[in-house]
């Protein structure tokens, strides 16, 4: 048995009880701290949580000194593409010069360059690629992942990317989750026969997938130009009847009724949500699918970050997440995302800590064991550099708040000389 203590802390947060594993609405503001407070640690496992005018008095075999710090839940991505082959800093750089992220898709570019690129790079090349990725997600204070497929548009390139992401989770301390988005676009060679494309999918990918046990979830990006809702619910069903749960992209420019839709096939998340009528708002706000907003996405192509103050008020559940992708959201780094959060979408930072842990490991279905820091959860920290209080997290927002990451009670990053 390995014992560890975490003392001295300057704060917790993130407390909440066991039997919370999302919070809805105003809920979202009832995350817990404790302040010179200490945590004991048995087997990657939180055993108790203490406050040092009662010092731990067992025995334990590591000590780590938690002096002025912060100690927070490790983030909970829920929607990334971490598996691709190529950044694309030459359509950034097009977009600079006026060129809309639309034309440049249109154009030949976008999702369907990142196919391009993929379907030339073998597997083990690929999962190397992406191991570096993973590696840096976690210097950023990251625990779990959700990582989609979406950049291989064919039976065996859709394979290839998820045999990746599911390795990532073997081989790294990450917790992952994948998903299956073989409907992320139509690739150029069924432009002209997009049915039989869906056909594909339907009959050829999601059995793969199935049979490989490569997927938790399937994904379909509901959008003008790409695929329409009542396509999305074919593909949607079509997966469910292989034991994938509906986590869909919608509303990113435009609302074509993607969240009823979504709503309907009993999504676990609508993600995305930049493009929201009231209607859509209503909709989302009084179902249980978790609104996950991708603010680094609205900051980088400029376009509306997701109406969270109207979510949470009018009672959903909302989560966060990077949306970490070589097009349109560059970004793995979560505090950024907390950042952005608040300084652009009102949130304040208790709020956007649910959103970017407890909410965001509901989008996951990993609540029962990460997303805050609860006496039986696994032992996933961030141990920030001395900080007076939580707001000075998302304040810095060009810095690195991070002194170490612990995942499983194991330490994974340190930043020399805190």
């Amino acid at each position: 048995m390995k014992r560890c203590l975490i003392h001295d802390i300057g704060r917790i947060e993130g407390l909440l009880d066991a039997d919370v594993t999302f919070l809805r609405g105003p809920e979202m503001e009832s995350m817990q701290g404790l302040s010179d407070a200490w945590i004991y640690i048995e087997d990657g496992i939180i055993s108790s949580i203490g406050s040092m005018t009662a010092p731990f008095m067992g025995e334990v075999d590591e000590r780590i000194d938690a002096t002025g710090a912060l100690v927070l839940p490790t983030y909970c991505d829920s929607h990334t593409h971490l598996v691709f082959a190529e950044t694309r800093e030459k359509e950034f750089a097009m977009r600079i010069e006026g060129i809309s992220y639309e034309e440049i898709a249109l154009a030949g570019g976008g999702i369907l360059n990142s196919v391009d690129k993929l379907r030339r790079v073998s597997e083990e090349d690929l999962f190397q690629r992406t191991l570096k990725r993973a590696k840096e997600v976690m210097t950023h204070g990251t625990g779990c992942i959700e990582i989609k497929s979406g950049y291989g548009l064919d039976v065996e390139s859709e394979l290839k990317i998820l045999r990746v992401a599911r390795r990532i989770g073997r081989e790294t301390p990450l917790t992952v989750k994948t998903t299956f988005l073989g409907a992320h676009a139509f690739p150029n060679e069924y432009l002209e026969n997009t049915e039989a494309y869906i056909n594909l999918i339907i009959d050829g990918m999601i059995p793969a997938v199935a049979k490989e046990g490569l997927a938790d979830y399937i994904d379909v990006f509901c959008e003008r130009g790409y695929f329409d809702k009542h396509q999305m619910e074919r593909i949607l069903l079509a997966g469910k009847e292989h034991g994938l749960r509906p986590k869909v992209h919608v509303n990113q420019f435009s609302s074509i009724g993607g969240v009823q839709m979504a709503i309907k096939n009993e999504a676990l998340s609508t993600d995305h949500l930049e493009v929201m009528t009231d209607h859509d708002i209503e909709d989302i706000s009084s179902s249980d699918t978790i609104a996950t907003a991708l603010p680094a996405c609205s900051f980088f192509l400029d376009i509306p970050y997701a109406p969270a103050e109207q979510i949470m008020a009018k009672g959903g559940i909302l989560a966060l997440a990077t949306d970490f992708n070589p097009g349109s959201s560059p970004c793995s780094n979560m505090n950024f995302i907390m950042s952005l959060a608040c300084i652009r979408m009102g949130m304040t930072p208790l709020q956007a800590l649910a959103g970017c842990t407890i909410n965001g490991a509901a989008a996951m279905e990993l609540s029962e064991h990460h997303g805050s820091i609860t006496p039986g959860k696994k032992a996933d920290f961030i141990i920030t550099k001395p900080m007076r209080s939580l707001a000075q997290l998302p304040y810095s927002f060009a810095s690195d708040p991070i002194s170490k990451v612990i995942l499983g009670g194991g330490i994974v990053h340190q930043n020399e000389g805190y």
